[in-house]
Formats: structure tokens, sequence, C-alpha cells
């Protein structure tokens, strides 16, 4: 049981504030290669949380009140890791005209004019196409499908575009295809429960992924050279938008 418990506890700490006991950072760091293939079930369990808060604030508050408290709750959890990640991103992409202006202003810590737009409207979306489902429980699901798609997103980068110096080699190279696919499999039992909420909405999600990923893939090439944490947080971001618009849309 250890060779699943060990790696799925990992992948939570990394991507929550979630305390585990007995942590070593050095260990840490070592194992998370192999805690990888668990992250999109460390992103359902994750999103399962802020689906109670969706759920219970439902019984209260309407729908988008709810929604926004489990967005809100969501972002509390992660640490803001993704979000802050994507707002990195985009204002460097948006102010830098070469590769290492980029990237010189995504290591700075302040939100400029495209990060606070890039944020804002990624949660926007987001709350706007959760509501879109109408009943807490389809938008609450909805949520947790986002939650295992976000991170196997994350996971396609750290596969398919070579890694920045500096980015360590905890992360960089410690995924290939037949890790992927393993977490493809994994993964497998969330997607089932998106096919069965909407097999349209989930196939139209998937797509909307794929074609993400190659125009990611690409930008990330042509103005950075590689991808470092922030472009693999921002894509798991650009996940966490692209499930719910795609029920959305079906």
């Amino acid at each position: 049981m250890r060779d699943w418990v060990q790696p799925l506890a990992l992948a939570l700490r990394f991507l929550s504030r979630l305390s585990l006991p007995g942590e070593d950072m050095a260990r840490f760091q070592r194992d998370l290669p192999r805690a990888l293939m668990f992250f999109p079930w460390a992103g359902a369990l994750l999103a399962g949380l802020s689906a109670f808060v969706l759920l219970g604030a439902a019984q209260i508050f309407p729908l988008y009140l709810a929604v926004l408290l489990a967005l809100g709750f969501d972002a509390w959890l992660g640490r803001g890791l993704h979000e802050d990640a994507l707002a990195d991103l985009c204002d460097g992409l948006g102010g830098g005209r070469t590769p290492e202006d980029v990237l010189r202003i995504m290591k700075d810590s302040a939100i400029g004019a495209f990060g606070a737009l890039a944020l804002g409207f990624a949660v926007a979306l987001r709350a706007a196409a959760l509501v879109a489902q109408d009943e807490p429980w389809r938008a609450a699901l909805v949520l947790v499908v986002a939650g295992a798609v976000a991170r196997l997103l994350m996971l396609a980068v750290i596969w398919r575009v070579p890694a920045l110096p500096g980015l360590g080699g905890s992360v960089a190279g410690a995924m290939d295809g037949r890790r992927f696919a393993l977490a493809v499999l994994m993964a497998l039992p969330v997607l089932g429960a998106g096919a069965w909420l909407s097999s349209a909405g989930m196939g139209l999600t998937l797509l909307g992924a794929l074609a993400f990923l190659a125009w990611y893939r690409a930008l990330l090439l042509r103005r950075l050279g590689g991808a470092n944490g922030d472009a693999m947080g921002a894509a798991a971001c650009a996940g966490l938008v692209l499930v719910p618009l795609g029920f959305a849309a079906w």
C-alpha cells in the first residue's frame, strides 16, 4: 500500500497547503518525480474538498455565491500556486520581447497589468462556466473533473516541453510517455465521471485541452525556449478554466 499512499501524500503536499507528518525536504525533492503520476488524483481530491464547500454553501446562498466561495477556498487550499503562475507568465509574455526579458519579468514577485487582467479573466470565466451548470451537484462534479484534467495538462507540459535551466532535477526530465500514460489511466475514473455527466461535454473538454496543449507548447518554445515552474503552473490554471467551459458549451 505504501507504493501508492506515499506518492499520493507527496502529491497532495506539493499541490496544497496540507501539512503531512514526518516530512524531510531532501527526501521530498528526491521522491517528487515518483509522485507526479499521482497529481491527477491529488487534484481531484483537493477539488473534492472545494466541491463540498460549494455544496454546503449552496444550501444557504444562491449558486453564484456558492461558486465564488468554493473558488476562494480552492485558491486558499492550493496556496494560489497556479493563479500566481498564470499571472507571472502573462506579465512576462505581455511585457517582454526576448526570452531573457520574459523570464526576468516572470521572476518579479509583483503582479502587473497583464497578470492582473489574465487572473481576473480566468477567475470570471471559471466562475461563470460553473454557474452555467445550473445545479450545485453538477458544478461540484465539474470542479472535481477540472482538478484532475488540470494536473494532466501540467504533466503534459513537463513531458512535452524541455525544462529551462534552473528548474531542478526534481521535475526536469521526470515525465516520459510511459509515466504520462499511467497518469492518464489512473485518472480514468474521474474522466469517466465527467463522461457520465455529459459525454459530449467531456469530449469537447478533451479536444480543447489537446488544442490548447499544441498551441501552448509552440508558444513556450517560441517565447521562452522551454518551460519553467510558472509555465507548468499556468497550464494547470488553464485546465481549471477549460474544463468548466467545455461542459458549459454543451
